[in-house]
């Protein structure tokens, strides 16, 4: 009879969990026909204490010279990371296919290896001729900039013992496999052992890390969840392929804020920054248009002014269409029902609705309701909503306006821009010198500025309204 220390013990070669029983399903990783045999189970063992290297110090003592960021070149990434690369840091960058992760990155490269920067690009995705092409295109050869086509991890280290770069950027961390770990490219074992050595180097050598991630079908980062706990920062890089504007929004920062945002325009010749994108989503009118509105939505903390849009027309079939592009489908059919029941605007149920947003923002936050509620108004009675205002407030079931965060930043935003109107809800605190700022409590007043409209029979008479010159 077999000891209990001889049976055997079982491994799942994606993840690497182990068990004493065969399994047909990965209890860790939800993988099947994973699960192999791999002898005797391993005894459970404690580890011994060992002979420290470098003592522990009071916390005053330690220098913190060597972790100041140093800017990439690239001003919107460098808002984003708090200041720049820190030494050490490894950053992942996940983001959909084709969204421009490898065009950013070929240019963040270019940028360190002009600062004298020894940079080594990794690509394992694309050969290296592939990526000279790319970097012809955007001007991104350089003297400094050192490019290996590799996709096993050991040839990785290879390369950093030969280059010895100030910079790491590996496009993508799915592709390098370890040769040994069990598991193909992109599992959770092999991305697991790939992301630990390569930390483990950056931390060694203080080279600054930037991996590329591949996302899954729900825009998750795909992978084990390890990957970003065990990374110092984690970005993703969002845009519609069929518009201009990318964003990089920070979701994990250990050396900065994590709601900042930055701004891009993607060209055929490259990426460039965006300090000041508002721009890109407002269509400029000598006069103003039925169905558009403006409003001031907050991407972290950095406020733009945004267009909304919508249009009206008689149904031709038992069921009207409701369509909406970049705006939240939900948010939409909540506006048409307060419109309808609050407002007492009854054509809206009989038409087919489209409302849409301008440039290819997304206007996912509740302070963007007041906006979409007025171009639903406006496409209803085919009246154009006053020059130069912008309405900002989230509108709730019962008709009320309700406060929103940053209404200072925003229209302080609108002003800049040369708005001299806006609608508010009640007690927002100060507002713009020489800016005329409305204040309502219910969808009703915030009706009223439609020209020849009358008052709604369950609105409250007398509006709020104050202006500071």
């Amino acid at each position: 009879m077999a000891r209990k220390a001889d049976r055997p013990g079982y491994r799942c070669t994606e993840c690497g969990w182990t068990t004493a029983k065969w399994l047909g399903r990965c209890p860790e990783c939800q993988a099947w026909g994973t699960v192999e045999e791999v002898g005797a189970a391993p005894a459970v063992r404690t580890s011994a204490a060992t002979r420290v290297a470098t003592p522990a110090v009071p916390i005053g003592q330690v220098s913190g010279l060597r972790m100041e960021a140093r800017g990439t070149g690239v001003p919107e990434l460098d808002r984003v990371l708090g200041g720049g690369l820190v030494p050490g840091a490894v950053v992942l960058l996940a983001g959909e296919p084709g969204v421009g992760k490898s065009t950013l990155l070929l240019d963040v490269a270019a940028k360190a290896a002009s600062s004298d920067h020894r940079t080594l690009y990794v690509t394992g995705e694309e050969s290296a001729g592939q990526v000279r092409l790319r970097a012809d295109r955007i001007g991104a050869v350089h003297d400094h900039l050192y490019l290996a086509a590799e996709t096993d991890l050991g040839s990785v280290l290879g390369q950093l013992d030969a280059v010895k770069p100030g910079l790491l950027i590996l496009d993508s961390v799915q592709t390098v496999a370890s040769a040994e770990v069990d598991g193909a490219p992109g599992g959770m074992a092999q991305v697991r052992e790939v992301a630990g050595a390569l930390i483990r180097a950056s931390k060694e050598r203080g080279m600054s890390t930037l991996l590329v991630g591949h996302v899954t079908k729900d825009g998750a980062i795909a992978g084990p969840r390890l990957l970003e706990h065990l990374v110092d920062v984690v970005l993703h890089f969002e845009g519609d392929r069929h518009a201009r504007l990318r964003l990089v929004r920070g979701v994990k920062n250990r050396y900065g804020a994590t709601d900042e945002v930055g701004c891009f325009e993607l060209h055929d010749t490259g990426i460039i920054s965006l300090a000041d994108p508002s721009g890109l989503f407002l269509t400029r009118r000598d006069e103003p248009v039925p169905g558009t509105c403006l409003t001031v939505t907050l991407e972290g903390r950095r406020p733009l002014v945004a267009e909304v849009q919508s249009l009206t027309v008689a149904s031709q079939i038992p069921s009207p269409r409701r369509t909406t592009s970049g705006l939240e489908t939900s948010r939409v059919s909540m506006m048409l029902a307060v419109l309808e029941q609050r407002g007492q605007i009854s054509s809206l149920g009989k038409n087919d609705i489209y409302t849409a947003t301008v440039g290819g923002v997304r206007l996912s936050e509740p302070a963007a309701d007041l906006a979409v509620a007025l171009a639903l108004a406006s496409a209803a009675s085919d009246t154009p909503l006053p020059k130069n205002l912008v309405a900002i407030g989230e509108v709730g079931l019962a008709g009320e306006v309700r406060r929103v965060t940053g209404v200072q930043r925003r229209l302080a935003e609108a002003s800049r821009l040369g708005f001299t109107h806006a609608l508010v809800p009640a007690d927002s605190g100060e507002r713009p010198p020489g800016m005329r700022v409305q204040e309502v409590a219910d969808i009703g007043e915030a009706l009223r500025v439609l020209p020849g409209r009358r008052p709604a029979r369950n609105a409250e008479p007398g509006g709020r309204e104050e202006a500071r010159r």
